[in-house]
């Protein structure tokens, strides 16, 4: 049957990019992205991507280059998801939270032709720039101007630019750009189209390479996963930088959702949101979630409709879950991480969950869940031997995925690639569980478990108890040198401004709560008060950094076991 094969093979190449041509078709004057007091049709959208693709390539941008943007979830963040790709470029989103030299290092590993950049990111970029090796060439930029930022720019960029390299204003690529240009298709659907860097909560950022295929599966998956409907209104509360936001940017193109961008956002602004565009689906990491249940929202009224939430990027403890599902969100839980381009597993819900007691529902929502349908296979395996653990729900090992939207690999690092890159088997790095029911459960980064006295523990189990107490705001465990049991579990935690406590809870309350609620070789023997854990720009909480600082506090057997910073 081989003469039934399509010759050329990727005649007809999987890409995301053609969901823009079809929404412009079918929802062409249904709104695509509200901004502010700003509405685009898709008609406009697809028009406004068109535009800015063609002139880029008429100023030489075109296949195989890297095009970078360092922005916040505003409308030119959006259509640069259709229009870099679209002249055959490949779009590269940074972190605008970074320090300039992370960001300068990126800029040049990823080798980037010309960055968009936001006002307010402006003097990060410069900076950036500034730290290049005076014969390397320099990325030309674009400035997003927008009249709700605040121009931190000053007068490098404003002037003739000199060295900067300045080139034009985004909205002046749409002004002069062909809106009927015939946009550049992929050669191959395993041409790369995105380059991402991992947020470097473990270690040094990798850049992460992904295909149009890639992207195509992991876009279609999610829609059907999460099961999202026609026209939806969704709420930008997710970083577009952070893995494309989990390929929504595509996927509300596919389904001519309307996409509500903002720039920054607290529990108040969602809330507010929510009411006057009747946003229907949100996305976001567990700090999202503590931050709408926390009553830094108090002042918000009840939901008058359901809100969809699809939460990940860490393990939500049941304790938030049951508060952001009591307020009338309704939550589902996924996991993925940048080198799946999205959500590869999700906590398929059960009907007669439904029927259990609330902290239960919690419970079992909490787990990460079973693969996604386009996901081919996910397991537990022992990390020495490869087999898979019991399914017993106790039994640790190393997750691991594949499927058709892992990554092509990592940029410029074949040893990085290789070694996570086995057998077929993404090796991701997460220690988990694998329950009797075939639910996978994350427990850990394997740099995050605790090894007391010869017992391996988990810190997200200690994490989730130290979030039921009542005036806990957040918490992270890591380990603490011992001389006796070599590790022992050591709690940073934050506590919430308002918990009708005339004092705050001390150390041997902290203590109390746990030890009657967990096995005691897993309870903190240190606990250290802090005002706000350090989190990477997407929620997660930077625990290399809080496992230097209990490396420096010396050992656990030797030294007092509370400290206030």
């Amino acid at each position: 049957m081989d003469e039934l094969k399509p010759s050329p093979p990727n005649s007809s190449p999987l890409t995301p990019l053609g969901f823009l041509e079809r929404a412009a078709t079918v929802y062409g004057d249904c709104p695509s992205v509200i901004y502010n007091d700003t509405t685009y049709t898709w008609s406009q959208t697809h028009s406004r991507c068109l535009r800015v693709t063609s002139s880029l390539a008429s100023g030489g941008i075109g296949r195989g280059h890297v095009v970078s943007v360092v922005a916040p979830n505003v409308p030119a963040m959006y259509e640069l998801h259709f229009a870099v790709p679209m002249c055959g470029a490949v779009l590269n989103n940074i972190n605008p939270r970074l320090d300039a030299r992370t960001v300068s290092v990126l800029l040049r590993h990823g080798g980037s032709k010309l960055i968009f950049v936001d006002p307010q990111s402006g003097a990060l970029v410069l900076e950036a720039l500034s730290m290049f090796p005076p014969s390397s060439d320099r990325p030309l930029l674009v400035l997003i101007a927008d009249p709700d930022a605040v121009d931190e720019l000053g007068s490098p960029l404003t002037s003739s630019s000199g060295n900067a390299g300045f080139w034009c204003t985004y909205e002046s690529l749409v002004e002069r750009g062909n809106p009927d240009f015939e946009w550049n298709r992929p050669a191959s659907e395993w041409d790369p189209m995105i380059l991402n860097y991992t947020s470097g909560t473990t270690s040094s950022p990798k850049g992460v390479v992904h295909c149009h295929r890639g992207i195509f599966t992991i876009t279609v998956d999610t829609l059907v996963d999460w099961a999202v409907p026609k026209q939806p209104v969704y709420l930008w509360t997710l970083p577009m930088f952070h893995a494309n936001g989990w390929s929504f940017p595509w996927g509300l193109a596919a389904v001519g959702g309307t996409s509500i961008c903002l720039r920054k956002f607290d529990a108040a602004t969602i809330y507010h949101l929510i009411r006057r565009h009747s946003v229907t689906h949100m996305c976001g990491a567990p700090v999202v979630l503590n931050m709408l249940s926390s009553g830094s929202g108090s002042d918000a009224e009840p939901l008058t409709h359901p809100v969809k939430i699809l939460t990940a990027g860490a393990p939500p403890p049941a304790a938030v879950l049951f508060r952001t599902e009591s307020l009338g969100f309704e939550v589902s839980h996924g996991y993925g991480l940048t080198e799946t381009g999205g959500l590869a597993v999700s906590c398929a819900w059960k009907p007669q969950w439904n029927r259990l007691p609330a902290g239960e529902r919690a419970r079992l929502k909490a787990r990460q869940g079973v693969r996604t349908v386009a996901m081919t296979e996910v397991e537990v395996v022992d990390p020495g031997s490869g087999a898979p653990v019991r399914r017993d729900g106790s039994t640790l090992g190393e997750i691991v995925l594949r499927g058709g939207c892992v990554m092509l690999g990592y940029l410029k690092d074949p040893e990085g690639t290789a070694k996570c890159m086995r057998g077929g088997w993404f090796y991701t790095g997460d220690v988990g569980v694998m329950h009797p029911d075939g639910y996978l459960e994350i427990r850990d980064r394997s740099k995050d478990v605790i090894i007391s006295g010869g017992e391996n523990l988990s810190s997200v189990e200690v994490e989730s108890v130290l979030y039921g107490h009542p005036a806990v705001n957040e918490a992270a465990v890591v380990a603490r040198p011992d001389e006796f049991w070599g590790e022992t579990p050591c709690a940073f935690v934050s506590l919430k401004p308002n918990t009708g406590q005339t004092t705050p809870p001390t150390e041997k309350e902290i203590v109390e709560y746990c030890r009657s609620r967990m096995p005691h070789y897993m309870v903190p023997k240190t606990v250290v008060f802090k005002e706000e854990l350090p989190k990477t720009s997407t929620g997660k909480i930077q625990k290399y950094l809080l496992r230097e600082m209990a490396k420096q506090m010396g050992s656990s057997s030797s030294s007092a076991r509370i400290s206030r910073m």
